[in-house]
């Protein structure tokens, strides 16, 4: 029995939901009310019920900025936004739905409303990238103009730079760090709007965001460090494996290579799994009806054939084996800090990331005992951004490496 819902999988998005409230994107009574709405297993209803509640937060913030109240129409105009991301989710695949992409765009615009409140202001900006622009925003630490130490922040599956405020940069810029988070291909506006999708070697992604950040004269560029949440375990140690101008990373949780995660996850009989990639049409079809009858695998590669660009599961195995940091943790320089937590399916391979790495490395674990179970410590983000956060501090008291 969950917090919300007995269904795990929109259990898992409604605790994502409220996991933001530690850092202002959401309030306790509003997730409760909006799940008591849903109907159980319905896209229909959640998405409904999680659209009611962000329009009626957003005309809250409206109110409030129309009569001069700019602090709670910032605090409202956050949690509108995260409300408009939640109430997409299970929408999340192709063919892309219009209400998918009003939402979206409803989510960055209560966000972009609540940067211009903050102070100091949160900065829209636009990161020139191969003929076109990935969108980000940048926080900053102070309004001195002083260099200080810079986080880059990059998302996975499913993550945008708006849910990237909540995720690390509220707590960045309390230790004074600044902030600079980005969707790449793959993800938010890049994905809905412009149609780009992953690649595996995310050092092409990072490259032009560090070229961007190091224009900045409030970036420090001996000290800049890249944090990869959720699947960006993967491609932030990726990046750093090809972009040496970073002098830290972060992999929460550590990945090793999806093919292996695909192997070691799926329901499949031994020596089908053995195959992958390569796989017969009948067992194809077998694990098709596995997977249409389990909504959170369903959802979960409905979301990896949208991100990828791709039309079936064949393909997604086909390409899975790009994703691998083989042959790659070796050649990252810089100082990394890679996150297990128990309970989180993804982070069975982070050990092996670990031992893999020769550049001064970290392994910290996190357990269901201290609140800090289940996907990237959702619960317990405050105890993630301590011990990361403190890490961090000690790398870029040291000397460089």
């Amino acid at each position: 029995m969950g917090i919300f819902f007995q269904d795990p999988l929109f259990e898992r998005f409604a605790v994502r939901a409220l996991s933001h409230a530690l850092y202002g994107g959401a309030d306790f009574g509003e997730c409760f009310v909006t799940a008591a709405q849903i109907t159980p297993a319905n896209p229909d209803s959640w998405y409904r019920a999680w659209t009611a509640t962000a329009d009626r937060v957003f005309q809250i913030a409206e109110s409030c900025d129309a009569a001069g109240r700019s602090v709670s129409a910032r605090e409202a105009y956050l949690r509108a936004s995260n409300y408009y991301r939640t109430s997409y989710l299970p929408l999340f695949g192709a063919p892309v739905e219009a209400r998918l992409v009003e939402a979206f765009d409803r989510e960055a615009e209560a966000f972009a409303r609540a940067a211009v409140r903050m102070s100091p202001a949160v900065e829209a900006v636009e990161i020139p990238y191969e003929g076109t622009s990935l969108p980000g925003y940048f926080h900053r630490a102070d309004d001195t103009g002083q260099p200080r130490p810079t986080l880059i922040a990059t998302n996975g599956y499913d993550a945008t730079v708006h849910e990237a405020h909540f995720a690390h940069a509220v707590a960045a810029v309390r230790r004074g760090y600044h902030c600079l988070s980005f969707d790449g291909p793959g993800q938010g506006r890049p994905l809905i709007h412009q149609g780009l999708v992953f690649r595996p070697d995310w050092e092409a992604v990072v490259r032009p965001v560090v070229d961007y950040a190091l224009t900045r004269p409030e970036v420090d560029p001996q000290r800049i460090a890249l944090i990869g949440w959720s699947f960006g375990g993967y491609l932030a140690p990726r990046a750093a494996s090809g972009e040496h101008r970073l002098a830290a990373c972060i992999a929460d949780p550590g990945q090793w290579d999806l093919l292996e995660a695909l192997r070691a996850n799926l329901p499949l009989p031994p020596a089908v799994r053995e195959r992958l990639p390569e796989i017969a049409p009948a067992d194809l079809e077998a694990l098709r009806g596995q997977i249409r009858s389990n909504p959170s695998l369903n959802w979960t590669f409905q979301r990896a054939l949208w991100v990828h660009g791709l039309d079936s599961l064949a393909d997604y195995f086909r390409i899975a084996g790009d994703y691998s940091l083989r042959e790659r943790a070796e050649q990252i320089r810089c100082p990394t800090l890679v996150t297990w937590a128990e309970g989180d399916p993804i982070a069975r391979f982070a050990e092996q990331l670990h031992a893999a790495l020769q550049c001064p490395r970290t392994l910290v674990r996190f357990t269901a005992a201290e609140g800090a179970g289940g996907h990237c410590e959702e619960t317990a983000r405050s105890l993630f951004h301590q011990r990361a956060y403190d890490w961090l501090d000690g790398v870029f008291a040291s000397p460089p490496h």
